[in-house]
């Protein structure tokens, strides 16, 4: 064989060329400018023993730097127990992906079944998919819920308090696909409620979404939005992390009919950006319009517990011309690791987690202020694990020299505002090393 890699021989080659009539593999590319074909010896190195690879990877590894994290932004530094990885790399799973055979299935039909409940229970909502690939997905994917569940609209109205790389695939989303995003300016750090009704006013709009907590880490308030946007006749979703909603208000409890986000704040490792999970819930009249599929538990013939996939036939695999999306090849691991981690944390560990992330928060930022080195960029609002304050320091060098002492300090989001977030596995020697390094930086 020619490459010992690939699946044909060179026999298997040469009945492929000859039932297509060329001569060699390379006349598939006469059409292709020689001058742009590459003739030079790649730059792939020589092949490695075990220990040699072994070696060469941890070498690599040492090359990333572990930071003591206050940056968050819609990615943040939670803790996972152990226990979550050691099940998640069982084969079983590690290798599960989609459950066509229920009979054979099981096992993953459960545990998709138990996330779907997990973020049901977080969300309020009456029904969860499974699942999307990351939190802006999710949003984009709720917008065109919205679009097909309202009667001849496309427009949809976002507050400007989404974060902005959600709003920016949410926008992109909706260029190709024709539907009209309208971005309603925020006010004061929070959704100008007043605006976006008056854009409902208009009688165009097909649903209206916003953010809890906020881009800011401010928890906003809704009362009064369902009402206005049910009376226009319009969809409402809310952009939420799941993780804070085991404290906050429910988007259901806010009269939401679609509920969206990232999973990531659900233990999943900041990992260097991914993978995360994108999660989407919705009330039972619009579980038609949701991508991906949904598992539902039944009785077998002989009377025991079993689990099905009970809507599927929007999917891409059966009736792909009237797909509602394509997304959904995400359902198994990801999924996966949330339910392990909500079902070790429970209902009291998640409270309990949530505690301490705004005890940290609400210690740092009132130490922060103490220094006078920083104002509240948004006095009075109420945030729960990451917030926003004014400073006339350089953030740039700031957050250069923190990094130098092996710190990821706050976001510059420009004009003199940085945001901090804390999370449980903040302690309070490490906020006050930060408070400290800030302080000396500042001579």
């Amino acid at each position: 064989m020619s490459n010992k890699f690939m699946p044909h021989t060179d026999a298997d080659i040469r009945r492929m060329l000859d039932k297509i009539g060329v001569d060699s593999i390379d006349d598939l590319y006469n059409d292709v400018p020689r001058e742009v074909i590459y003739t030079s010896d790649y730059n792939i190195p020589s092949a490695m023993s075990e220990i040699e690879l072994r070696r060469h990877f941890e070498e690599l590894g040492r090359k990333n730097r572990r930071l003591t994290v206050f940056a968050g932004g819609g990615a943040y530094d939670h803790y996972s127990p152990s226990t979550v990885a050691h099940l998640l790399q069982r084969s079983e799973f590690y290798t599960a992906y989609t459950p066509y055979q229920p009979e054979i299935s099981q096992g993953t039909l459960q545990y998709i079944f138990e996330y779907q409940s997990i973020i049901s229970e977080l969300t309020g909502m009456e029904a969860t998919n499974a699942s999307m690939y990351d939190g802006a997905t999710a949003t984009a994917e709720a917008m065109f819920m919205m679009v097909a569940s309202a009667k001849k609209r496309n427009r949809v109205v976002a507050s400007a308090t989404i974060a902005d790389r959600v709003l920016d695939v949410v926008a992109t989303y909706a260029r190709f696909h024709g539907v009209e995003l309208t971005v309603v300016a925020e006010k004061d750090g929070v959704s100008d409620l007043e605006a976006i009704k008056a854009e409902l006013e208009k009688g165009d709009v097909a649903g209206v979404i916003v953010p809890t907590p906020n881009k800011y880490g401010i928890i906003e308030d809704f009362t009064g939005l369902a009402d206005a946007i049910h009376a226009a006749k319009a969809y409402f979703a809310i952009n939420a992390d799941p993780s804070a909603l085991a404290v906050l208000r429910t988007p259901a409890e806010w009269g939401a009919d679609v509920a969206c986000g990232d999973g990531q704040t659900l233990g999943m490792p900041l990992n260097f950006g991914g993978p995360y999970l994108g999660y989407i819930s919705c009330a039972k009249s619009m579980l038609r319009k949701m991508p991906g599929r949904v598992v539902g538990v039944t009785r077998d013939a002989d009377g025991k517990r079993a689990f099905v996939l009970t809507l599927q036939a929007r999917e891409q695999h059966i009736r792909r011309e009237k797909a509602t999306s394509n997304i959904c090849s995400n359902q198994s691991l990801m999924a996966l690791y949330a339910t392990i981690y909500v079902a070790l944390m429970g209902r009291q560990g998640m409270k309990e987690l949530n505690a301490l992330a705004c005890d940290g928060a609400h210690y740092l930022f009132d130490r922060l202020t103490a220094t006078g080195l920083f104002r509240p960029a948004f006095p009075g609002s109420p945030f729960l694990k990451e917030f926003v304050v004014a400073t006339d320091l350089d953030v740039d060098s700031l957050n250069a020299m923190l990094l130098d002492n092996g710190i990821m300090g706050g976001i510059n989001l420009g004009e003199g505002r940085v945001e901090f977030a804390v999370t449980e596995k903040r302690t309070k020697e490490e906020i006050d090393r930060l408070v400290d390094l800030i302080e000396t930086f500042s001579k």
